[in-house]
């Protein structure tokens, strides 16, 4: 049960062939668009709507997270777990939905995913 008492449903959305590692896809169900991630072979997904100002977040660029470790001493980390909004560069945790700089503004739905015999199940 979710936390508003409601069960989630189950939907198959993809093969392993269909989703590799590195790659995404856009599924509609309902009424909801969500981007389906396979990272490093494990799923993510995330709802293609960006609070900010409605872009198809899940079209923007797949990135990491650059962190200061110091004047002129940067760290790339995370490798393709931050999703980038294509209109105005906004960047959201594929984890938790969050907004890196301003985490406390913006937040985007997440969904449990995992791999099922094979095939890609998002559960909303």
């Amino acid at each position: 049960m979710s936390a508003r008492g409601r069960a989630r449903t189950r939907h198959v959305v993809a093969t392993r062939e269909e989703l590799p590692p590195g790659q995404r896809k856009i599924v509609k169900i309902g009424k909801r668009e969500i981007g389906v991630f396979n990272v490093n072979g494990e799923l993510k997904a995330i709802a293609n709507i960006c609070p900010h100002h409605q872009a198809p977040l899940c079209l923007g660029p797949q990135t990491g997270e650059i962190k200061a470790n110091g004047v002129g001493n940067y760290l790339y980390d995370r490798e393709d777990e931050i999703i980038r909004c294509p209109w105005h560069s906004f960047e959201f945790d594929l984890n938790t939905g969050r907004c890196l700089p301003v985490p406390d503004l913006y937040r985007v739905a997440v969904y449990p995913a995992e791999w099922e015999d094979g095939h890609a199940v998002v559960y909303v």
